[in-house]
């Protein structure tokens, strides 16, 4: 990757960290999920409001790092709108990403993502509120990043 390429996407980071989208609790969300990341401190509940399958809205609220904090915040921005599949296939890819540093065309600003695989430790706040989302379409509950995987509590 460039270092223009590199400087956008630390751009794209900075910018949703300082200013992060949707930060706020949603009275009507009818799906919250809590994450958490022990080790780093990382704490993010994601509230979603659904119709059927399809987000409608959503936001997130808590404290946590750059990384995770805008990771958050462009999440609760891109959902809007999708299905609950779409959520699911959306955090396989971002997680791929992450893991990985492998972003296609369709990644768009997610793609400032892909340069944390570099960094093991940064994963689990990258993809943080990306489990609290999934648990969220799921019903809600309680993730973890403690372990391999975070597990539902």
């Amino acid at each position: 990757m460039n270092d223009d390429l590199n400087d956008l996407y630390q751009e794209v980071i900075l910018e949703h960290a300082k200013s992060p989208r949707n930060f706020k609790v949603l009275p009507d969300a009818n799906r919250v999920a809590h994450g958490t990341n022990p080790l780093c401190g990382d704490n993010y509940t994601v509230y979603l409001v659904m119709d059927g399958d399809v987000v409608k809205d959503a936001s997130f609220q808590g404290s946590g790092c750059a990384i995770s904090k805008a990771s958050a915040s462009l999440l609760t921005s891109i959902i809007k709108g999708k299905t609950r599949a779409d959520v699911e296939a959306l955090f396989g890819k971002v997680h791929d990403m992450v893991t990985t540093g492998h972003a296609d065309d369709s990644m768009g600003k997610l793609a400032a993502f892909a340069g944390v695989h570099k960094f093991p430790a940064r994963v689990k706040c990258a993809i943080l509120s990306w489990h609290a989302a999934k648990a969220a379409v799921a019903g809600g509950g309680t993730v973890s990043t403690e372990g391999d995987e975070p597990k539902a509590e």
